[in-house]
């Protein structure tokens, strides 16, 4: 059993700073108001406020601690690698040690051949990596015209200039003059708000497909280079793709040489039974972008992986222009490596792809009675991450007015009834840390069951619902 970290009283500095972050995905002027709710330390499944308060991280930090706040081997393997080596790079014929490990590792994992990784900070950093590289090997093989990218609606990729192109979220276009020219979009393949009546989930894969292949055709396949896909669009709401959606959607990249970059920032590492998200869902991807569960989350870092045919143009291409001319100064950093490698060898050791097997059957139960809620229309599952998609009628499936936050309000309460999660426009999601086990997943369940039911009183008051 790890022994929980010290909480900290935070010091007048530290609530001085919290004040003054610039803080991601939060209304600033809201933010004035309320301030930050400051973690000082965590347990397992749990965190702890600077009020002592203790709470199930529902969302794993932002999907992404798999096991969990208080993983010792993981800070010993950081501080290890600080003694031994604390930073060096990978430029200009340089490495280390645990990156040329790491590498190998995630090569041996990857749930199809690839050829190399390339190390960098965060998911949209990969995914950015992931959309320049696509252009220098077309490029490359004489096909410059070769250059749009196709990603979908409601698609969550990153919050570059690049990656928040792909990203199909008004909030992340909404005047940053996104998306960049040359990046498309396709419909969304959630089957319980675009199927159409009476149709079947296979249809409406082959709807999507034949969506896709039409924008194909409409742009000139000789100018659609890649199509980027999370395995399951988490962030977009815990969209699950339809069945046999993948497979229909790859036989038309293949029909037009367009290239498939599967974004497992969320997915990989056991997220939804099976170590990669590709591995479900029977995808075959030219690049795979990885990061957040790498290590646990524990350090930042992501990987893009390619496959020999792009690598083999690269190389070759490098040799022309005399250096390949891309890479960030902490790609690879040893102790994110290290520390990466460390995770790597908890999940294998504690077999955690097989714990999220065993347990995931309790969590879908669990969600199922969620999704039984007056309020809860959809309840989606995959593994251990579940989107619950709140309507105000489920006959309809009429979603409320974004004005009303009832979807919000569930997650603030949640929070009072000790479960950190949050609400993404109409979903609430929940992602826990991969080590819950079932005792602890009942609990979370009836916390959020408990959070549903103070925002159907809320509903209520407030004339949202007459039922």
């Amino acid at each position: 059993m790890n022994a929980p970290h010290e909480v900290i009283a935070p010091s007048a500095l530290q609530r001085s700073d919290a004040a003054h972050l610039l803080h991601p995905y939060t209304n600033l002027s809201l933010h004035e108001a309320v301030g930050a709710h400051v973690i000082t330390g965590g347990d397992g499944i749990h965190v702890i406020d600077e009020h002592g308060k203790r709470y199930i991280e529902g969302l794993a930090g932002l999907f992404c601690a798999g096991l969990g706040f208080s993983e010792e081997r993981l800070v010993e393997a950081a501080v290890r690698q600080m003694r031994a080596m604390p930073f060096y790079h990978a430029f200009a014929h340089k490495s280390t040690a645990p990156a040329i490990e790491l590498a190998e590792k995630l090569l041996a994992l990857a749930p199809v051949p690839m050829a190399k990784a390339f190390f960098a900070n965060s998911g949209s950093e990969a995914n950015d990596t992931a959309v320049k590289l696509i252009w220098y090997y077309n490029n490359a093989i004489g096909r410059p015209q070769k250059k749009k990218i196709i990603s979908r609606l409601r698609a969550y990729h990153g919050v570059t200039v690049a990656s928040a192109s792909l990203t199909g979220l008004p909030l992340n276009h909404r005047d940053f003059d996104l998306p960049i020219q040359g990046v498309l979009h396709t419909m969304c393949p959630h089957y319980y708000r675009n199927g159409l009546p009476g149709e079947s989930e296979e249809a409406f894969a082959s709807r999507c497909a034949d969506e896709l292949e039409a924008l194909i055709l409409r742009e000139g396949p000789d100018t659609v280079a890649a199509f980027f896909a999370e395995p399951v669009m988490v962030s977009g709401g815990v969209i699950v793709p339809p069945k046999t959606y993948f497979e229909k959607v790859q036989a038309v990249l293949r029909k037009y040489d367009i290239l498939f970059v599967a974004d497992e920032v969320i997915c990989g590492f056991g997220r939804t039974g099976n170590w990669f998200g590709s591995q479900t869902f029977g995808i075959e991807p030219d690049m795979i972008s990885v990061a957040k569960q790498l290590s646990a989350a524990y350090m930042p870092i992501s990987a893009l992986l390619i496959n020999e045919k792009i690598e083999r143009v690269l190389v070759a291409q490098s040799a022309k222009l005399g250096s390949f001319s891309h890479g960030f100064t902490y790609g690879g950093h040893p102790v994110a490596a290290a520390v990466a490698l460390e995770a790597l060898k908890i999940y294998e050791e504690r077999d955690i792809v097989g714990h999220v097997r065993r347990v995931a059957p309790r969590f879908a139960q669990g969600i199922a009675r969620l999704g039984a809620h007056p309020l809860i229309g959809e309840a989606r599952v995959s593994g251990l991450v579940a989107g619950l998609e709140f309507v105000r009628d489920k006959t309809s499936r009429e979603n409320f007015a974004p004005e009303a936050g009832v979807a919000a309000f569930a997650g603030q309460r949640a929070r009072e009834h000790g479960v950190i999660t949050r609400a993404l426009g109409d979903t609430l999601s929940l992602c826990p840390a991969m080590i819950i086990d079932e005792t602890q997943i009942d609990d979370l369940v009836e916390r959020i069951e408990r959070a549903l039911d103070d925002a159907l009183v809320y509903a209520r008051e407030r004339g949202h619902v007459d039922f």
